[in-house]
C-alpha cells in the first residue's frame, strides 16, 4: 500500500474509482457507443449484443498486458474488448477517440460518487439537527477572537452548521447537473468521423447513459466543470473542519466543555498515559488541507492547449478520488465523532462564570440606556467598570452595584447568562425547520 487511502481512509467511495469499476464504465461507452451505431444501421443489429457479452470476458489483468505493449492504457481496454467479441470486435471504438469514452465514464464515475456522498452528508444533517434541537437551551459561552464575548447556546453553534451543510449539499446538486455530461464528438469535436450522424450519435449514447450531452467540446469536456465539483468538496471539507477545529478547542484542558468519543482501551500517547487527545477531528483538520490544495490542481487544469494536451490527465488520476475518498472519509468520521459527543455541563457552567461577570457587560450597557442614559456614556461607564473589575479580580456586578449604576436586585437580574440568549432559541427551530 502506498496511498493511505487504499485503506487506512477506505470507505465505500473507493469501489467507484477502483481500477476495475473505471474498466467497467470505459466498456459501458463503448457498449452505449455500438448501441448508437446498430440503431441508426451503421453496424449489424447483433454486434452490441455480441459486445455486451464480450465484456464479462475482459480481465484487468489483460488489459494490463496489452498496454505493457501499446502505453495507451483506453487502446489496451479497445484491444481486450475487441478480441473476446468475434467478428463484432471490428466495431468497438467505431469512430471514437479516447476522451469521448474517458470523459464520458468519469462523468458517470462522478454521478455515481455525489450520489454516495450525498447519502453520507445526510445522515451527517440528521445529526446535526438532532444536536440543534437537543441543546437549543444548553446555554455556553460566545467567544469571538479567542476571548470571551457573550452568552450563546449549544443549539445555536450546532444549527450554523446544519445551514452550512445544507448549503454545500445544495451546491453539489447543482455541480451535479454541470458534471453529468459526456461527449461523443472525436478528436477534435467536430465529429467528423460519424459523417453526418455525429450529432444523433451523442444523443443517443448519453440517453443510454443517463447523461446529457455537451453542447460543444474539443478532444475533451471542459475542465470548468470538474474543478466546479472540486471546489464544492473543498467547501464541504472546509466545514468539516470547521466542525472538527470546534470540538478540538472546546476539549482543551482548560475549556474541557465538551469531547470527542474515547474508547476504554483507546491509546493517547505512547508516553503520557493520561492523555485523551482529539485525533479523530485532528484527522478530519489534516485530510481538509488535502482536499483545499487538489483545488489549485483542478484550477490550472482548465487552461488545456489548444484541443487539448495530456497534462491534466496524470493529477486527475489521484485529485478526483483523493478528494471524494478524503470527503467522504471525513462526512462519516464527523457523523460518528457527533454521535458520540460528550458534553460537561459543570465546566460549561464553570466558564460562563470564569471572567466574573465581564461577559455581561453589553447588557448592563442596554439596561442603562433603557434609564436614560446615552448609549456612548453608558458604554464609556461600563468599559472603565469593566476594566477596574478585569484588573482588580472583583466581580462586575458588585462594582455596578457599588457605584449605584443598577440596584443589587437589577443586578441579580442583569448578570444571569442563563436568560441573555435573545432568540437562540427561536433561531434554532426555524434553522432545522426543512
Amino acid at each position: 500500500m502506498i496511498s493511505p487511502f487504499e485503506e487506512r481512509y477506505r470507505t465505500e467511495m473507493n469501489e467507484v474509482f477502483e481500477e476495475k469499476s473505471r474498466l467497467g464504465k470505459w466498456m459501458e461507452v463503448e457498449l452505449a457507443l455500438a448501441k448508437a451505431h446498430a440503431a441508426l444501421g451503421n453496424i449489424p443489429k447483433d454486434a452490441p449484443e455480441k459486445i455486451a457479452k464480450g465484456m464479462e470476458k475482459v480481465s484487468v489483468g489483460r488489459v494490463h498486458e496489452i498496454e505493457e505493449e501499446i502505453h495507451h492504457d483506453l487502446m489496451a481496454m479497445v484491444k481486450a474488448l475487441s478480441e473476446q467479441c468475434g467478428d463484432a470486435g471490428k466495431y468497438v471504438h467505431l469512430g471514437a477517440t479516447s476522451y469521448d469514452i474517458e470523459d464520458t465514464a468519469t462523468a458517470m464515475m462522478f454521478v455515481d460518487a455525489i450520489g454516495m456522498l450525498e447519502g453520507h452528508l445526510g445522515e451527517l444533517a440528521k445529526v446535526l439537527k438532532k444536536l440543534a434541537l437537543e441543546h437549543k437551551k444548553t446555554v455556553c459561552m460566545g467567544r469571538t477572537h479567542g476571548q470571551h464575548a457573550t452568552p450563546t447556546t449549544y443549539g445555536l453553534k450546532f444549527a450554523i452548521y446544519y445551514r452550512e451543510l445544507k448549503r454545500d449539499m445544495e451546491r453539489l446538486g447543482e455541480a451535479e447537473k454541470r458534471i453529468a455530461v459526456g461527449k461523443m464528438a472525436g478528436a477534435t469535436g467536430t465529429m467528423a468521423t460519424f459523417e453526418g450522424k455525429g450529432s444523433k450519435i451523442q444523443e443517443l449514447v448519453m440517453k443510454e447513459l443517463k447523461l446529457k450531452p455537451a453542447e460543444a467540446s474539443n478532444q475533451v469536456v471542459q475542465r470548468d466543470r470538474h474543478a466546479e465539483v472540486m471546489c464544492v468538496l473543498a467547501l464541504t471539507a472546509a466545514l468539516l473542519e470547521k466542525i472538527a477545529k470546534e470540538i478540538r478547542n472546546l476539549q482543551r484542558s482548560e475549556i474541557l466543555e465538551v469531547s470527542e468519543p474515547f474508547g476504554k482501551k483507546q491509546v493517547g500517547s505512547s508516553t503520557m498515559p493520561q492523555k485523551r487527545n482529539p485525533h479523530k477531528c485532528e484527522r478530519v483538520c489534516s485530510l481538509a488541507r488535502v482536499v483545499r490544495a487538489n483545488v489549485q490542481v483542478a484550477l490550472e487544469n482548465i487552461p488545456l492547449e489548444h484541443e487539448r494536451d495530456l497534462t491534466n490527465s496524470a493529477n486527475e488520476r489521484i485529485i478526483f478520488p483523493e478528494s471524494f475518498i478524503a470527503t467522504d472519509y471525513m462526512a462519516k468520521q464527523m457523523t460518528s465523532i457527533l454521535s458520540g459527543l460528550e458534553f460537561f455541563p459543570e465546566n460549561i457552567k464553570r466558564n460562563l462564570e470564569l471572567t466574573k461577570g465581564l461577559i455581561m457587560a453589553e447588557r448592563l450597557m442596554i439596561e442603562l440606556v433603557k434609564k436614560g442614559m446615552g448609549r456612548q456614556e453608558a458604554h464609556e461607564l461600563v468599559r472603565n467598570m469593566a476594566q477596574e473589575a478585569f484588573r482588580s479580580g472583583r466581580h462586575l456586578k458588585e462594582i455596578a452595584v457599588a457605584k449605584k449604576a443598577v440596584t443589587e436586585k437589577e443586578a441579580e437580574r442583569i448578570f444571569n447568562p442563563e436568560t441573555y440568549i435573545g432568540e437562540a432559541e427561536k433561531i434554532v427551530e426555524a434553522a432545522v425547520r426543512d
